[in-house]
Order: C-alpha cells, then sequence, then structure tokens
C-alpha cells in the first residue's frame, strides 16, 4: 500500500481519514480482523441468511482493508485510504464469489432501505457483473443503481476483469449515474503480462457514455486476509495480495470518502467531477483510462 499512496498521491493526513463517512459494500461479506475492529456498524447476509457477520472467500474482507483497514498488525503500512470510515456490509456473493441478479437486487433493496438510518454516502461494489443472458435483470440491476445515485449515495464500481476488448466493462458499470474504476499500475509490473491492465474492463470507443471514469492501481495490492490466525504473541497470515479492479475500485471509494469529511455538502455529481477532473492524464486512449490515474492531492486540494 505505501507503493499505492505515492501512485496516487495518498500520503495525507491532518486529520482527513474519512472520519463521520459511512461507506456500503456489497461483497462477499467481511470477516474478523483486527485492522477492520469496530468498522463494521451493520451486516446483512442475503446468501446464508446468518445473523453474524462472516466472510467465507475473503474478498470482501480485502476489500474492505483497502478501503479503510487501520494497518494495526503492520504498523501501518497496510492501512487503508480512508481509515475512519465506517461500514454497512451486504453479503451478496457465496464461498467462490459467485452471485445472482435477485441476490444483488436485494442487497441494493437493503441499502437504499437503510441508507438514513445509518447515512450512507458512498456505495462499494467491487463486483464486476458481466452482461447477463436476460436483458431484464441486467436492466433491473442498472435502473436500482442509478435509483440509489437518485437518493444521494455515491456509487463506485469496478470496471470488470474481461478486458482488453472494447466495451467489456461490467454491465452496471456502463451508466452515467455510477464512478467506473479501471485499473492501471503506472510502471509497476509494467512487463507482468498478467498486470491489471491487462485485464481491466474497457470502454466503447467513441460512444456518448465514455467509460471508464478513471483508474487506480489493482496489481499485488497488500490488504486484509480473512485467513488472518493468532498464536500466542504472534500474528500469522494478516495480509495477503490479490489483483483486480475490484482491488482498485475501494481506492476511490476511500478517495471520495476523504472528499466527504472535508466537504460534506458536495453532491453525487460534484464529487464524480472531483476525482475525474483531478486524475492524471497517462496519455491513453480514453476507454482504457477514462480521465486518468486517481490523484488524491489534487482531489482534497
Amino acid at each position: 500500500m505505501q507503493r499505492v499512496r505515492k501512485l496516487v498521491a495518498a500520503n495525507i493526513e491532518n486529520g482527513v481519514d474519512g472520519s463521520g463517512v459511512v461507506v456500503a459494500v456489497l461483497d462477499t461479506g467481511m470477516g474478523s480482523h483486527p485492522d477492520l475492529l469496530n468498522r463494521a456498524v451493520c451486516f446483512r447476509d442475503f446468501v446464508g441468511h446468518r445473523n453474524l457477520m462472516y466472510d467465507n472467500n475473503g474478498h470482501g474482507t480485502h476489500v474492505c482493508g483497502i478501503l479503510c483497514g487501520s494497518g494495526r498488525l503492520s504498523s501501518g503500512q497496510y492501512r487503508g485510504l480512508a481509515p475512519g470510515v465506517k461500514l454497512v456490509v451486504g453479503k451478496v456473493l457465496d464461498e467462490k464469489g459467485d452471485g445472482c441478479a435477485e441476490t444483488m437486487l436485494q442487497g441494493l433493496d437493503w441499502i437504499l432501505h437503510v441508507r438514513k438510518k445509518y447515512g450512507i454516502r458512498i456505495l462499494n461494489i467491487s463486483v464486476g457483473i458481466g452482461n447477463l443472458d436476460e436483458w431484464e435483470k441486467e436492466r433491473a440491476l442498472q435502473y436500482k443503481i442509478e435509483e440509489i445515485w437518485e437518493s444521494g449515495i455515491l456509487v463506485i464500481c469496478a470496471a470488470g476483469n474481461k478486458g482488453p476488448g472494447d466495451g467489456t466493462v461490467s454491465s452496471v458499470g456502463g451508466s452515467n449515474r455510477v464512478v467506473t474504476v479501471g485499473c492501471h499500475d503506472g510502471s509497476y509490473g509494467r512487463d507482468n503480462p498478467g498486470r491489471c491492465e491487462s485485464y481491466s474492463g474497457r470502454g466503447i470507443p467513441g460512444s456518448p457514455i465514455r467509460k471508464p471514469d478513471l483508474v487506480a492501481p489493482g496489481t499485488d495490492i497488500v490488504s486484509c486476509n480473512v485467513h488472518y490466525r493468532r498464536f500466542g504473541s504472534k500474528n500469522a497470515n494478516a495480509y495477503i495480495a490479490k489483483s483486480g479492479t475490484s482491488m482498485a475500485t475501494p481506492m476511490v471509494s476511500g478517495a471520495a470518502a476523504l472528499l466527504l469529511q472535508k466537504c460534506p455538502d458536495c453532491t453525487n455529481e460534484e464529487c464524480k467531477q472531483k476525482l475525474q477532473f483531478s486524475a492524471t492524464d497517462l496519455g491513453l486512449p480514453w476507454n482504457r483510462q477514462g480521465w486518468g490515474m486517481l490523484h488524491v492531492g489534487r482531489l482534497l486540494s
């Protein structure tokens, strides 16, 4: 995360840590990890219908760590972008990381239902929903996400990992009423054919809706491991590296939380424009980078 912080100019303190901002995360859930202690204010399981918070995959825990982990077990080295954030966590994906449109819709309805109770300002969807077989389900998801946006929640979603072909952005990421995050790591891993840039979902050249909106690092991102264990005074497997647009997305959500702490009256459109206009142009085609690389320093200046 130190590499990532430098790349997106996120070495900013001065009391700006996302405190007072509540972010909803729809994913595989969230497991018990010291870096995420007392982060969640609410949990709902739409898969196994359990009452206690859990994550039997690890993806959601990793995403939450990138967003707001304290870095406690690493002396701050692997802390998230906005460690002051509180979470509302919905489990919509199973132990394999798979899900269905119906479960996602239930999760989205729940977010709308509890948004005022918990003061949700951001929804993070690190789920690359591909083109569904049934057009009606795809449109239902898009309509519901747009309804959430209109309710005042900034929706930030992954571009998906179906690239590098044109028009491979996740189906829910094609709307103007979401911030769609692609993946790029600058010079890191340039010789690695498996770097996230090589499979990040891309938009359609010349389309009136230009996607993605921006990019953030997503290769070899170290964050909380759901399989963390403590043996006496020692910690084992506290962190793990994962790659994909799923990892890039919570970086943008964390940056947005920092912005909303500093400027709590920002509308969704204002937040989106600030994220776009402050990004660093990488000199790549629009359908690969959008406005460019996330730049937290300029975003908050």
